[in-house]
């Protein structure tokens, strides 16, 4: 949802903000004020490609800065869209911004951090749809259609593709198992023999884990026994020998309680020497016995010796590290494991592919009825809008068409296409073959209205959709677009007086004689009592007393 776009030095605007509504936001002017520069800001900010002729004559870039709520900020296209029923204190907030200098450099940031043109578009460009220049319509992409009509079928098509989904993952799963147990079993002889020798060089040492850190300590111990037992022997005699540490402590405390009678204080000098004395006497036992406990065996220094230099034989060979070495074993050992059972763990992996796909079979049979059931459904419901819009005898198909097993993907084992049929006997066609902008505009203002709360898509763009409507039509167009407006943010150029007036937020472009007599488009949102004299300008081009007149009605009217 948008919240705020501010545009600067962009074909002819120099400055402009628009604040649009929650709702239903409108932009009128005449032709070539210059609101087409607005949906380019708007193009910008969703990651379309900067054109260096958008800047304006004499300017060093152009700048687009848009905050939006609710933006999906995925890169997985699957990702769930953000909730529609959260204020928008609930809903995530995104800055961004979009520069374009002279010379066609581009730059981005979002939240204030430097970002790729793609980040933006993945960012933005999910939340909107741009009605009216096909290139932007998600509905003109078929393989949106699919996400579209298992939104709105509900929770019977949404069970049915979620055990589709764990039904196709784990025969996916089981069909790579399969073909990793044939790689194996197909080893070359080389291959082979290179795992049956690694294998057989590794389990000749057998290598425990941990065992190579614990003798590389105990070899540094055994090795420098001697030195170990001297060090401690020296230590030892320094505090407990004749007159050692624990001799001198023994005076000096005596010395201290003597003279204690005197003054307390050496008493208190006295009692934390015995303290220190506790310590002494325990690290004099401690020493003494790690001297009598160092022992030399130059055969178990031998065998520790020898098995270390086994182990390291491993380490240069498969390491650096002796994980590294019972890893390249597993491996090895399943390599020969594979090849020597490859005929049964090849039955029993086609076993469970088989059981996979029988479980695929059935899920992609129920995810297929559901979805023929409720395709008509949705077709008829969009048909009922475009009704409403005086399509004439224009329909909505839903069109299904089942795939090879080996064309199934995530989404399911058919295509769902929505096709247009221009009238009664006509053939459809995909809707990215209409031609006519308002019409293809019309058909996805339709198909959006039936979504509802279900679309993924916060904002809607419409920018033809009034082309060639007039008389009643106009007015049906009118109250499809406030119906949309109810479950949307929905923004408008029109040229229509019945759609502006239902407009919660109206804006007005003008072109004006900016400085130096360049022309400049100046976008500015009208209060209230400002909209009948614009209102009345479009139903008769001047606001003489009887189009205004007519507008205080009209708005009267759309207010309730």
């Amino acid at each position: 949802m948008i919240d705020e776009i501010q545009v600067e030095n962009l074909a002819l605007i120099r400055e402009a903000a628009l604040e649009p509504a929650r709702g239903l936001t409108v932009l009128t002017g005449e032709t070539g004020a210059g609101k087409t520069a607005l949906l380019s800001a708007l193009k910008l900010l969703m990651g379309e490609r900067a054109d260096k002729g958008a800047v304006r004559d004499g300017e060093e870039a152009l700048s687009v800065a848009g905050r939006f709520y609710g933006v999906a900020c995925a890169e997985d296209p699957e990702a769930d869209p953000p909730s529609a029923e959260s204020g928008l204190g609930d809903l995530r907030e995104v800055v961004a911004v979009r520069r374009v200098t002279a010379d066609g450099r581009s730059r981005v940031s979002l939240d204030g951090r430097m970002a790729s043109v793609g980040e933006l578009a993945r960012a933005v460009a999910p939340t909107i749809d741009l009605c009216g220049q096909h290139e932007h319509q998600q509905l003109m992409e078929a393989s949106r259609h699919v996400r579209m009509l298992d939104a709105w079928a509900g929770e019977a098509v949404a069970r049915a593709r979620a055990v589709y989904e764990d039904a196709f993952a784990t025969a996916s799963a089981s069909a790579a198992e399969l073909a990793r147990v044939r790689e194996a079993g197909e080893a070359s002889s080389a291959k082979l023999d290179e795992a049956r020798f690694v294998l057989q060089r590794i389990d000749a040492v057998d290598p425990r884990e941990g065992e190579y850190d614990e003798l590389a300590a105990e070899l540094a111990r055994v090795e420098h026994a001697e030195a170990l037992a001297v060090a401690a022997n020296a230590a030892h005699e320094a505090l407990a020998g004749e007159q050692g540490a624990l001799d001198a402590l023994g005076s000096a405390i005596s010395a201290l309680d003597g003279a204690a009678r005197y003054d307390a204080k050496l008493g208190e000098f006295a009692e934390s020497l015995r303290e220190a004395g506790y310590v002494l006497e325990d690290m004099a036992r401690e020493t003494r016995d790690y001297r009598e406990g160092v022992e030399f065996d130059p055969e178990a220094l031998a065998r520790q010796q020898e098995r270390m230099a086994s182990l390291q034989g491993l380490v240069r060979a498969y390491g650096p590290r002796m994980a590294d070495v019972l890893e390249r074993r597993a491996e090895a050992a399943e390599l020969v494991s594979l090849v020597d059972d490859a005929a049964e763990r090849e039955r029993a992996a086609r076993q469970k592919l088989d059981q996979a796909e029988e479980a695929l079979a059935q899920a992609a049979s129920v995810l297929a009825e559901a979805r023929a059931e409720a395709a008509p459904r949705f077709a008829e419901a969009v048909c009922a809008q475009m009704g409403r819009l005086e399509m004439g005898g224009a329909q909505l198909v839903c069109d299904l068409a089942p795939l090879e097993r080996g064309q199934w993907t995530k989404a399911g084992p058919q295509t769902v296409e929505f096709l247009f049929r221009p009238g009664a006997g006509m053939r459809a066609r995909p809707l990215s073959r209409i031609a006519s902008g308002g019409e293809v505009s019309r058909v996805m203002l339709a198909v959006k209205v039936v979504l509802g709360e279900v679309d993924e898509v916060d904002t809607l763009v419409f920018d033809e959709v009034d082309a060639g409507v007039g008389g009643s039509t106009a007015v049906a167009l009118a109250d499809v677009l406030a119906d949309l407006a109810r479950t949307h943010q929905v923004i408008v150029v029109t040229h229509l007086a019945q759609v502006a007036v239902r407009g919660e937020a109206h804006y007005v472009v003008r072109k004006a004689e900016g400085a130096g007599g360049m022309p400049e488009t100046d976008l500015r949102r009208l209060a209230e009592e400002e909209r009948p004299a614009e209102i009345a300008r479009m139903l008769s081009g001047d606001a003489t007393e009887a189009s205004l007149a007519h507008a205080r009605e009209m708005l009267a009217r759309a207010r309730g």
